[in-house]
Parts: C-alpha cells; sequence; structure tokens
C-alpha cells in the first residue's frame, strides 16, 4: 500500500485507516489494491462541503470496490456500532480502507472491535 499519494496508516497488514477522502481517492484506493471501502463518517457532520456517502459509494463501487456506510459520532461509538463494525471487518474482502475525518474514530472502532473479540 506504499507509493501512494492516499494519507493512510495502517493498522494491521491488510487495514488502513484514513482521514476524509473523496470521490476521486476510490480509484487510487483500487489501484492499490484495496478490495473494500468503510465509510466511518456521518454526511454533512461539519457542513455542506463534506463528500456525501452516495457519491462516495458511487466511486467506489465504479472502481470495484466493496463499499460500506457505518457512520459513527466522532466523540462516542456504541457497543452496537463497535459489533457491526466488526461484522465489516469479518465479511469484507481485505485489504480493506476505513475512513473518517481525521482517522482517529475509524482506528478506535478497529481496537475497540478486536477487544470484543
Amino acid at each position: 500500500m506504499s507509493g501512494s499519494g492516499l494519507p493512510l496508516r495502517a493498522l494491521a497488514p491488510d487495514v488502513c485507516v484514513a482521514p476524509q477522502l473523496g470521490p476521486e481517492a476510490m480509484a487510487e484506493a483500487a489501484r492499490l489494491g484495496f478490495r473494500s471501502v468503510v465509510n466511518n463518517r456521518p454526511d454533512f457532520e461539519h457542513g455542506p462541503d463534506q463528500p456525501t456517502h452516495a457519491a462516495l459509494e458511487a466511486a467506489a463501487r465504479a472502481a470495484g470496490l466493496e463499499y460500506r456506510f457505518l457512520p459513527v459520532d466522532g466523540a462516542y461509538q456504541s457497543p452496537a456500532q463497535v459489533a457491526a463494525f466488526a461484522r465489516l471487518m469479518a465479511e469484507l474482502p481485505r485489504p480493506i480502507l476505513v475512513f473518517c475525518r481525521s482517522g482517529a474514530r475509524s482506528a478506535r472502532l478497529y481496537l475497540a472491535a478486536l477487544q470484543a473479540a
């Protein structure tokens, strides 16, 4: 997953986290070998300039990626959200790219899902 213009941080050999991505990043993610993308950022969390999950999903699917939308609050992720994230990690083809505003909540979800397993 190296040699990318995407701001990636590896959480595991086959799971990376990133800050907010735009639709144009989906083709790059596919080129890098990702097979799935999970968006943890609610639509319009900080205003109308943020890409919607519908636009991101369309771009991801056009690039041949699996796409899931699991919006969670930046300050709190419920046990049900952690369980839903764990299911996504178990079901989706890897490598997986997960993102939110900064990457922090996606990383927290990943670590919480590991602890809950």
